[in-house]
């Protein structure tokens, strides 16, 4: 009897699986990743001669309304034309049924291994020009930001848009892990969660308050939206108030300093010249 390594059926099934686009203007090149609703190639465009990203529904979920709910993820994305949205290219299906669409190729790293607070700012934006389109992501984290090679930071995976019920344990809030609809306020509650992992303390007054309102068990106590959380944060990057945080006086007028250190140094100096030239003058 012959016997088959674990890495041999592995890939045998791979072969198993991978869909057929013949007759399609796609080339398939390697896969790149598997989800929970499909398998992502990189594939070759062969009429625009590029490389892009195709999203294939798994062989296992050849149902209706697995093909369904691919096709309205498609269009979720469709309607996201932003700079730190992966834009769509085309969507259609394969002659064994399977659902896929295609998407701008992009090459980086994940959140994973940390973002700067401008970058986080990036993907807050992102996020708010979905909640103003009424598009709820429901699955942020790390693994879902994409930074690519020139800086640019891309907000993935649009699959659960919408769905209460999806999301990942440590950045969903209480109602959603209670299964309650959710609103963009759930978004913001992941955006917290997100902040927090990636600035440690010490932190900030400021960062902190903005990641506790976040963070609010109470849903009316966050931000109401992704537009709100990238307000304040553009506001801590600049070194002004942010509306999570009532400062004191003296935080107040640190920060003043702070944005204005050129005119600060530049009257100390004067005055210093001012002092030097009396002492002079009494000598």
């Amino acid at each position: 009897m012959t016997w088959i390594g674990d890495d041999a059926v592995a890939r045998l099934r791979a072969i198993a699986e991978e869909p057929d686009f013949g007759g399609t203007r796609y080339r398939l090149l390697r896969e790149i990743a598997r989800g929970g609703m499909g398998v992502v190639y990189e594939a070759e465009d062969l009429e625009l001669q590029r490389h892009v990203a195709i999203k294939v529904l798994a062989p296992e979920l050849g149902s209706r309304d697995a093909a369904e709910r691919m096709l309205a993820e498609a269009r979720v994305i469709a309607q996201l034309e932003h700079p730190g949205i992966v834009p769509l290219h085309d969507a259609g299906v394969l002659s064994d049924g399977r659902v896929f669409y295609v998407m701008k190729m992009v090459r980086g790293r994940t959140g994973q291994a940390g973002l700067p607070v401008l970058h986080f700012l990036r993907v807050c934006e992102a996020v708010a020009f979905a909640h103003s389109r009424g598009i709820i992501h429901c699955d942020l984290k790390p693994e879902n930001v994409m930074v690519g090679e020139f800086g640019e930071v891309l907000v993935m995976d649009w699959g659960v848009a919408n769905m209460a019920g999806a999301g990942t344990r440590g950045f969903m809030p209480p109602e959603q892990e209670r299964g309650e609809p959710v609103d963009a306020r759930a978004d913001v509650y992941a955006l917290g969660a997100m902040l927090h992992m990636m600035s440690p303390p010490p932190r900030p007054r400021r960062l902190t308050a903005i990641i506790e309102k976040c963070l609010a068990a109470d849903r009316q106590s966050r931000y109401a939206n992704a537009g709100e959380l990238a307000g304040d944060i553009a506001r801590f990057i600049d070194g002004q108030p942010v509306s999570a945080h009532r400062e004191t006086i003296f935080e107040r007028a640190w920060h003043w300093i702070v944005r204005n250190r050129a005119l600060v140094a530049l009257i100390l100096g004067y005055l210093v010249m001012r002092v030097i030239v009396l002492l002079l003058a009494h000598r």
